[in-house]
């Protein structure tokens, strides 16, 4: 008996948890129809208050300016560079310059002594003076009848010879003074005065540096494409916030067999002296520039060798479009085909939304 006791217990506490588990379900069921469909129904203007466009940033169609600019690194050079030294063999009786002096062609730099050679000027001017004097009085006479016309020829000889012995003598004194051959910017000096110097010591180097040459080589793929007279831009390190301008002048006309480069001139323009021979100067040459419409790097979806872009309709959706793309530049993407002026594409977000998704575009962007 109390075995059967025991198992009417179980059965009741079994009936009891069936009856709560209908009463939480009978519970839930009418939650849910309280709240759901029948708030649904029973307030639309609540459910049209929920947005679900998705927000997006776009960006318009427009043109931008693309070239292909080839980079490269060449050495500035001046436009007219030399190593001043002396021809002859003399002490330095005077020197009319400082380091880094700006001179004009023709000015006077040093003087070498030349009491000797000034000595022999002067002797060979008086001789020359006497002979022409003799010839004036020699044709006088001849004239008269009184000398043969032979003398006279013989006396202009006299004078010619006195006229090349002096010649020799201004260009013996010349060499004894080294001037300017072009105008431009001395270097360090490397004579002082009493300092003997010979033919080909140095004095000071002389460039001329209102233009910098720069020699950079370019592959050979590019020889066709480079021309005369098209402009360059050269950057230094040290005048990183300069840009400063020139043109091609020269192409060479052969092409480095081993690395299959030709080297390329060009002259920048340099009024203020800042750049100097021997930098190290980065060209940025342009080639094909053009105006090609372009569209924000991000808002192009690369498959596989597709590209894609969302384009915004009228109706707030975005229609997917297939796209040619061609170069790039720092943000943008040239589009060579199937877009036109003016669309607008998707930028920002584009990895929320699919062909035919309804959008809403944020204040600020492209109308």
């Amino acid at each position: 008996m109390p075995h059967a006791s025991s198992r009417g217990r179980s059965v009741l506490k079994a009936i009891a948890a069936l009856l709560a588990l209908v009463v939480l379900a009978g519970g839930g069921l009418w939650f849910w129809s309280a709240q759901g469909p029948g708030a649904g129904n029973a307030s639309p203007a609540a459910e049209a208050a929920v947005d679900r466009h998705i927000p997006v940033r776009v960006a318009a169609v427009e043109p931008r300016r693309f070239e292909t600019v080839l980079e490269s690194l060449g050495t500035g050079q001046a436009n007219e560079s030399v190593t001043l030294t002396a021809t002859v063999t003399a002490n330095v009786a005077e020197i009319a310059f400082r380091d880094g002096d700006e001179v004009e062609a023709g000015q006077i730099l040093v003087r070498l002594a030349s009491a000797e050679e000034l000595a022999d000027q002067r002797e060979a001017q008086v001789t020359l003076t006497e002979q022409r004097r003799e010839l004036n009085r020699i044709r006088g006479l001849v004239a008269d009848g009184i000398l043969p016309s032979q003398q006279l020829d013989q006396q202009r000889s006299r004078v010619e010879e006195a006229e090349a012995r002096l010649a020799a003598g201004e260009a013996r004194l010349s060499d004894r003074v080294i001037r300017a051959p072009f105008s431009g910017v001395l270097g360090l000096r490397r004579v002082s005065t009493g300092t003997l110097v010979t033919p080909g010591t140095a004095i000071a180097e002389l460039d001329d540096i209102s233009v910098i040459k720069v020699d950079f080589t370019l592959s050979e793929r590019f020889v066709g494409s480079v021309r005369r007279g098209m402009p360059i831009e050269a950057r230094s390190v040290a005048f990183r916030d300069r840009v400063f301008e020139g043109e091609v002048t020269a192409v060479s006309t052969r092409v480095d067999v081993a690395s299959r480069t030709v080297t390329v001139r060009a002259e920048v323009d340099n009024p203020e002296g800042e750049l100097r021979p021997g930098m190290l100067l980065t060209t940025w040459l342009p080639l094909d520039p053009a105006d090609r419409l372009a569209v924000p790097e991000g808002s192009v979806v690369a498959r596989a060798d597709q590209h894609f872009v969302f384009v915004l309709t009228d109706d707030d959706t975005v229609r997917r479009q297939q796209i040619t793309i061609g170069r790039r530049q720092p943000g943008v993407v040239e589009v060579l085909d199937g877009l036109d002026e003016g669309d607008r594409v998707v930028d920002d977000g584009i990895m929320r939304v699919r062909d035919g998704t309804r959008v809403r575009v944020l204040d600020g962007d492209a109308a």
